[in-house]
């Protein structure tokens, strides 16, 4: 039967109509994917740049921690590490760590609104945080040149091997759901944001350059040795607390995976640690501020699985190991830590290993998911690694060309022995 025109005309439009609606849906796939790339690398380079501004938090916590005859040295030492651990961590570390050369076109990078550039950026974050960790353990006294040489190393291999197995390229065994941890003990390693593999390793890599350098020429005379400014040592923990809620909610990777859980945690965890930290050392300035940093280095890890409560308690532990542990290696191991950053972030780095494959169980109220037994072999494994290879490391280096500064240089201080001017240049005239 001929159609007549009047149905002909319909059905012309009824088939435009379908084209134009699957037009439409194609359209608006794309537009939401366009729109969810632009917002995971908004989402992502907000967490980069707050991650970035705690490195001002590390210089000034060891600013106020040191002598004002040491200030400039430090502030040179975090800005400096800072761009060495860019140029090592985009050439050797990341490719090692996450498999991603950036020798390539851009136009091979540059998709998703740059998504792979901002990421690199935000784990550039971490690694740094290596050297900047362990410049507050070896302060006063250790030559700039041959402690960057160390954290170069550390930034370039041995990082990108506990990141790489952990988080990035070849993390299958450890952290993978069909890995040897997880078929063998139930649940893969567990650390949301870097309590193990980001503070644990740079505590750890820290102590033997601490042990090797031995302790400054007034701690060894007289064993006390004030810090110059508790202003700055507030202000730099300050800026740590805030930027930490970069560190570890952006931690998500994308925004579609972002939780408030994780910001109230990380929240109840610095509390827990200031008010512990505050009780235990009978309100003393330095533990306070000290203790709130201690908290969140250990919440990290299992942030995204606790109960509030739970986040609360692994903080208050946390500030309790500080206080006592920065004790003990002061008074009674003798190991002049300046920063205690080996307490801080060694022993509170390992402490949120730990407690994630405690509190994070269902039973303590956690989300589960996490096994005891894999927290603590990842975790002593990290020791193990970070110890064996900053021995190593520092110990070749004081052996060669040396680690330390002349005694001359320390008393005079590494402000005008290293960098030929003192924090205020005024008042040396």
């Amino acid at each position: 039967m001929a159609l007549r025109p009047n149905k002909l005309l319909i059905l012309f439009f009824a088939v435009l109509s379908l084209l134009s609606s699957q037009s439409a849906v194609a359209a608006d796939t794309d537009g939401l994917t366009a729109i969810t790339n632009s917002s995971n690398t908004l989402f992502i380079l907000i967490g980069a740049v707050m991650i970035l501004a705690m490195h001002s938090g590390f210089a000034f916590l060891e600013v106020g921690s040191v002598r004002r005859k040491n200030q400039v040295n430090a502030l040179n030492k975090i800005i400096a590490e800072w761009g060495f651990s860019t140029l090592i961590y985009f050439f050797i570390g990341y490719p090692i760590s996450r498999g991603i050369n950036f020798l390539v076109p851009i136009s091979d990078m540059s998709a998703n609104n740059g998504l792979d550039y901002v990421r690199f950026f935000l784990f550039l974050g971490f690694a740094a945080c290596i050297p900047a960790i362990i410049s507050g353990g070896v302060a006063e006294r250790s030559k700039f040149w041959t402690n960057s040489i160390a954290g170069g190393i550390f930034v370039g291999l041995v990082y990108p091997f506990i990141e790489g197995a952990t988080w990035g390229e070849f993390s299958t065994t450890l952290g993978g759901t069909e890995g040897w941890l997880a078929t063998t003990f139930g649940a893969p390693f567990h650390d949301f944001a870097g309590s193990v593999v980001v503070h644990a390793t740079g505590g750890w890599l820290a102590l033997p350059a601490v042990i090797l350098l031995g302790p400054r020429i007034r701690v060894a005379e007289t064993d006390t040795i004030e810090v110059s400014s508790i202003p700055f040592l507030a202000l730099g923990s300050w800026i740590l607390i805030v930027g930490w809620f970069g560190f570890n909610v952006m931690s998500a990777g994308a925004i579609n995976n972002i939780s408030g859980l994780v910001a109230i945690n990380s929240l109840l965890a610095m509390v827990g640690g200031t008010i512990a930290a505050l009780i235990v050392s009978k309100n003393d300035a330095g533990f306070v501020h000290n203790g709130a940093l201690a908290g969140l280095v250990a919440v990290c890890a299992g942030s995204d699985l606790y109960h509030p409560v739970g986040a609360l308690v692994v903080g208050a532990v946390a500030g309790l190991i500080f206080v006592f542990m920065f004790q003990v290696e002061s008074s009674k191991l003798k190991w002049d830590d300046v920063l205690g950053v080996w307490p801080l972030h060694g022993l509170c780095g390992i402490w949120g290993g730990i407690a994630a494959g405690i509190f994070g169980m269902e039973a303590l109220g956690g989300a589960g998911g996490v096994s005891f037994m894999s927290q603590i072999i990842v975790s002593l494994g990290v020791i193990a690694v970070s110890l064996v290879a900053s021995f190593g490391v520092y110990g070749l280096l004081k052996k060669t060309v040396g680690i330390r500064l002349h005694a001359q240089q320390e008393r005079i201080g590494s402000d005008i022995s290293i960098h030929a001017i003192a924090s205020s240049p005024e008042e040396m005239f």
